[in-house]
């Protein structure tokens, strides 16, 4: 019985000793990295311009509207600078393939800040251009920019060619100046 007793006695000293070395750890946390101040004044930081979800859905509605006055059926996507997708519509009828298709105009009109008619253009030069992940150099995407640099794209597909899709962005773009 002794021995039974000394070895429960020795198995709550030892897990005693643990739990004050665990609570002892858990109590002491580790110091803190100094926090590291940005100075907007020494050129580390800038400031760029976006469209609210406002102006986004503005130039959307805008481009859906131009299309559905000359009775067509297209989705109509607007990114921002990045490429994040800020606002998409699917019109009534449009195409399955419609949507991924605008999205993808969008996002190349931005990443180049020009139309995608003029980037598809320059396949014949650069035909592995193509192969970057996202793009699509078909004519129907056209960036937004302000003050010269690129801050959106909005891509259309949908319509028999892609110059109606670009006619349809370009109003898009052009609603956003009013």
């Amino acid at each position: 019985m002794k021995k039974i007793l000394l070895g429960a006695t020795a198995a709550a000293v030892v897990a005693a000793g643990t739990f004050g070395v665990v609570s002892a750890n858990a109590a002491a946390p580790a110091a803190a990295p100094a926090a590291v101040m940005a100075d907007a004044d020494n050129g580390n930081t800038m400031t760029s311009t976006h469209l609210t979800i406002e102006a986004a859905t503005k130039a959307a509605r805008a481009t859906l509207d131009a299309a559905e006055k000359e009775n067509q059926r297209v989705s109509v996507a607007v990114v921002d600078r990045n490429g994040n997708t800020i606002v998409t519509l699917r019109g009534d009828g449009a195409g399955p393939q419609s949507y991924e298709s605008a999205v993808k105009k969008a996002y190349t009109a931005v990443s180049w800040n020009a139309p995608t008619s003029v980037l598809a253009g320059r396949l014949a030069n650069a035909p592995t251009l193509k192969d970057i992940p996202g793009t699509l150099f078909l004519a129907g995407g056209a960036p937004v920019t302000a003050k010269g640099a690129p801050i959106a794209g909005i891509g259309v597909a949908g319509a028999p060619s892609g110059d109606l899709d670009e006619k349809f962005a370009q109003a898009g773009v052009a609603s956003l100046a009013k």
